[in-house]
């Protein structure tokens, strides 16, 4: 509870306190009003001073507003009748900042919640100087120096494992308790708990651009882009409030009226004031205003704490509505890391294929390139590259030795006018020509995520109603791993562009009321991220460019947290949904109560806090997601 919380509190205990002692003490006329004036002024001082403020910038219609008209009203009403009881316009108030701290304790609770889950944000760097560790702040530290990560330390930036080995705890980042064991060579990423080895990572990132800052930029930024049930209640809101102040007003003046002019009765003024001023504390819409945004908070905050970034309410809105869902294939179903299996047709020694290779490609990151590298096995000296152009889509060409040599697909071949020898080999075909002459080819394969297929399955069981892969790799290889995971539709030999337009033709084909999903990780994939209802990214080994482009990121690139994902989405936009029909459906029953007399101010105030109590407590619930 913090200092505004515990102040509130004593201000409720000491109001309720006098109020109750109050009725004990047999005093009456103005003395009475002054003694029953203390009680609520402590109570609601600063309500009124805000209607006060309102009224000043000529934005009057608020539920400060309601309440204070409401309150003085009912202290006027008991003036002018001389009845002395000022009680129920001190328990109205009192009531109303009762379920004001109730929300404000509720609202901050889940503000913890989501901190604690997200207590990533390192303090410190380890850096070694003249063989002593000395602590530093993260943003000082520069691109390849080596920071020391001892045990029970956050990892603060990312990079490689270049000693030690150890387990890494990354509940924080992924969602998942299950320890990671990493050794030399490993990447490594930022936020992370290292759990048992001292490790020496050389930094690959600056810390503004590293996991752990992206994940906290993407958290305290989300509540920032609003969904459209947000901005229906917003506007609502604006609405509503002025609507049911005239209808007050409509509701004090018009009866009495009507009752002296056309029945020829007394006006009874005292009565319909009084219902007017109760249809006032019944109309005040702190259920909606409060509850809505809170729901989708609670739901940002327990999709981060699953591993699950959404970058807005917006969103986690368009996620529930997703019903076809297109995939890339290497690094989204499959784990993109590939072997060399095969060499055909080589014109030269097998070793000087792949090392022409490796050379050629050693300024790519993609996992090909890092594979044909791998394959070769020694370090590259880039010396002997020069002139290297990548051909996008196509592959690379690239001056090795003094000769030219170009890796790549059929296409390439073709652009270079070299015959080419097809394979009839299931996997990524890398043909490779030097100085103009075809040289042979070198067969890579990807491995499927053991997820991968499951996760289509999930997909489809939750609505999802067409699943789609593109991909730039062969039609044998992007048709097989469709095949292997129950793929619906898969579309080959694609360039970034191609996905694009192939992403326009998908948004063509379906229904308004229809999102499409699009999921990948590299940097050629962030166009169609962009131009897809919703993007998402893998977070652990994805490009920078796609989680960027994205709206979702998945922090450990399993395709099961895709569906786990819309899970969340559907049960925070039920609970939206709920909060919505509950609390429009409860004031428009008290509303018509009220006007017609038969509910009172104390009746009023007890609903109206009720709601919103009921409706906050129904809106944390889309915090809690470990079952889904």
């Amino acid at each position: 509870m913090n200092k505004k919380q515990r102040t509130m509190l004593v201000r409720i205990i000491i109001a309720a306190v006098l109020m109750i002692a109050l009725n004990f003490i047999p005093v009456t006329g103005w003395l009475r009003f002054l003694l029953y004036l203390v009680p609520y002024l402590v109570i609601g001082y600063d309500i009124l001073l805000k209607a006060g403020k309102g009224i000043k910038n000529r934005q009057v219609f608020d539920e400060n507003f309601l309440m204070a008209v409401a309150t003085v009203g009912a202290i006027a009403l008991a003036l002018l009748e001389r009845s002395g009881d000022y009680t129920e316009a001190i328990a109205v108030m009192l009531f109303y900042q009762v379920g004001e701290w109730f929300q404000s304790y509720a609202v901050g609770k889940s503000r913890r919640n989501i901190s604690e889950l997200m207590d990533i944000r390192p303090d410190y760097a380890n850096v070694e100087k003249d063989g002593k560790l000395e602590r530093v702040d993260p943003d000082e530290v520069e691109i390849g120096t080596v920071i020391v990560v001892q045990p029970g330390e956050k990892v603060p930036i990312d990079g490689t494992i270049i000693q030690g080995s150890s387990t890494l705890n990354t509940s924080a980042l992924t969602g998942e308790s299950l320890p990671r064991d990493a050794k030399e060579g490993d990447e490594i990423i930022s936020g992370c708990i290292n759990m048992t080895g001292v490790l020496k990572i050389q930094t690959t990132k600056e810390f503004g651009e590293s996991t752990v800052s992206k994940i906290l930029d993407l958290v305290e930024n989300a509540s920032s882009r609003k969904s459209r049930s947000e901005d229906f209640i917003s506007r609502f809101a604006r609405i509503y409030t002025p609507a049911v102040c005239y209808a007050a007003l409509a509701l004090a003046i018009l009866p009495p009226l009507v009752r002296m002019a056309a029945l020829g009765l007394p006006a009874d003024w005292g009565t319909w004031i009084y219902r007017a001023l109760t249809f006032l504390v019944i109309s005040c819409p702190c259920a909606l205003v409060i509850s809505i945004p809170l729901s989708f908070f609670a739901g940002i905050g327990g999709a981060s704490n699953a591993g699950v970034l959404v970058k807005g309410s917006n969103y986690l809105e368009t996620l529930s509505q997703t019903k076809i869902m297109v995939f890339d294939k290497t690094g989204t179903l499959t784990q993109g890391v590939f072997e060399v299996n095969g060499i055909h047709h080589n014109e030269l020694e097998d070793a000087k294929l792949v090392e022409y290779a490796a050379l050629a490609e050693s300024a790519s990151s993609h996992p090909i390139s890092k594979s044909l590298q791998k394959a070769y096995g020694k370090e590259i000296d880039r010396s002997r590259v020069e002139d290297i152009r990548e051909i996008s889509g196509n592959g690379v060409i690239a001056r090795v030795d003094g000769m030219e040599v170009a890796a790549g697909n059929d296409r390439l071949m073709e652009y270079l006018g070299v015959p080419y020898i097809n394979c009839h080999s299931v996997g990524t075909i890398i043909h490779m020509a030097v100085d103009g002459k075809y040289a042979g080819h070198i067969v890579i394969s990807d491995v499927v995520k053991p997820h991968s297929r499951e996760a289509i399955q999930t997909l489809k069981a939750s609505g999802v109603r067409r699943t789609v892969m593109l991909t730039g790799d062969a039609r044998k290889v992007a048709e097989q791993v469709a095949g292997e995971l129950g793929i619906d539709e898969v579309y080959s030999e694609l360039l970034p562009a191609d996905k694009v337009e192939k992403v326009e033709e998908l948004l063509k084909t379906r229904s308004e009321k229809e999102k499409l999903a699009f999921v990948g990780d590299g940097i050629n994939d962030a166009p169609v991220l962009r131009r897809a209802d919703i993007g998402i990214a893998m977070g652990a080994m994805g490009s920078d460019a796609a989680i960027e482009a994205a709206d979702v990121v998945l922090m450990d690139d399993d395709p099961m947290k895709i569906a786990k994902a819309i899970r969340i989405s559907r049960k925070c936009l039920r609970i939206v949904y709920q909060n919505i029909v509950f609390a429009i459906g409860i004031k428009l029953i008290c509303l018509a109560l009220g006007a017609v007399g038969i509910a009172n101010m104390w009746l009023a105030i007890f609903a109206d806090v009720g709601v919103m109590i009921l409706a906050v407590l129904n809106a944390i619930r889309a915090l809690f997601v470990k079952k889904l």
